[in-house]
Parts: C-alpha cells; sequence; structure tokens
C-alpha cells in the first residue's frame, strides 16, 4: 500500500490541484495533510482520496477549517492525528511545536512519523521510526510531495513540476 504525504498548501489551489493530480497518477488513495492548510478551498481538492489534516501554525480559522475539512470528506485530527494504514502505525503533526515532534519521534511508538512546518523534504530512520517531511506546496523550492510505499517504507520525493527538480527515492536503509 502507497500513501501520500503533502504540507504546507498555505491556500495555493493551484499547486494543491497539481499535487492531488499527481497523487491520482500514482493512484494513491490515502494522503495525510502536514498543516498549514491555509484556506477552506484546499481540503476540497482532496475528495478523491481518505485525507487526514491536521492543523499547522498559519490555520487560525481552525471552525472554518474543520467544516471544509468534513465537507470534503477528510477526516480532521486537529493538531496531532494518527492512524494505521496497511499495517502501520501512523502519527503526523504539522512539527511547529518541537517538543512535541521530538517526543512522538522518540517514542518509539510509531513505525512513520510524518511532520512539515520547514518547507524542506527529508527522510530519516530514527530508531525504527522512518521521520519524513514530504516538503511544501507553497513557498519552497522545490514544491514537494512524497509518497511512502508501506511494505518497505520506502520513500518517493516528487517534485510538483519537472523544471523544479527530479524525483528523489529513499530505501528504508536510511
Amino acid at each position: 500500500m502507497r500513501i501520500g504525504i503533502v504540507s504546507d498548501t498555505h491556500g495555493n489551489l493551484e499547486n494543491t490541484s497539481l499535487a492531488v493530480e499527481h497523487l491520482r497518477s500514482h493512484e494513491i488513495e490515502n494522503v495525510i495533510h502536514c498543516g498549514d492548510i491555509g484556506s477552506a478551498s484546499i481540503p476540497s481538492e482532496f475528495t478523491e482520496s481518505q485525507t487526514h489534516f491536521v492543523f499547522g501554525n498559519v490555520d487560525s480559522d481552525v471552525a472554518t477549517l474543520r467544516q471544509a475539512i468534513n465537507d470534503a470528506n477528510g477526516t480532521c485530527h486537529g493538531r496531532f492525528g494518527e492512524v494505521t494504514l496497511g499495517g502501520r502505525k501512523i502519527a503526523f503533526l504539522h512539527g511547529d511545536d518541537a517538543a512535541r515532534a521530538n517526543e512522538t519521534i522518540e517514542s518509539d511508538e510509531y513505525d512513520l512519523v510524518c511532520y512539515g512546518h520547514t518547507h524542506k523534504a527529508e527522510s530519516h530512520k530514527e530508531g525504527s521510526t522512518l521521520v519524513l517531511n514530504p516538503g511544501a506546496l507553497h513557498r519552497a523550492n522545490p514544491h514537494t510531495l512524497a509518497i511512502v510505499d508501506l511494505t518497505d517504507l520506502s520513500v518517493q520525493h516528487l517534485p510538483l513540476r519537472l523544471e523544479e527538480g527530479t524525483a528523489t527515492s529513499h530505501s528504508k536503509e536510511h
């Protein structure tokens, strides 16, 4: 099972739509959004997938965002999310609360911990946990998203546009 990870859309509808097209082309049915959604227009872009959202530090109108997420048949997890997909326990948060992020990573309770906030794509192993930042869909160079294969925890960071770079793949051997 493969899942898509996005973050930091900041209300950028054009880039979000393009990211959703990438996810669709890879036949991704489950998506995690790591916060800084930025606009109530964003959740409706994800109606073709089961999408889990957390709020980030710029998501001030949480009542409106929560309603937009519900209207799009997404799942709103507040500031911290936890799901089990493909037999893997996954935590996700925005990452602006560094103490909470580090505590989650160091707990060794999760196979995968996803975060955003820094606008920089990266992935690495800490103990048995894969730690992943998909990058950002706004205010980043390049704009990126990530796909994780849950069978082996391999990661593919994808540039939003071809001119922004080439895809990078990483296995669980970080």
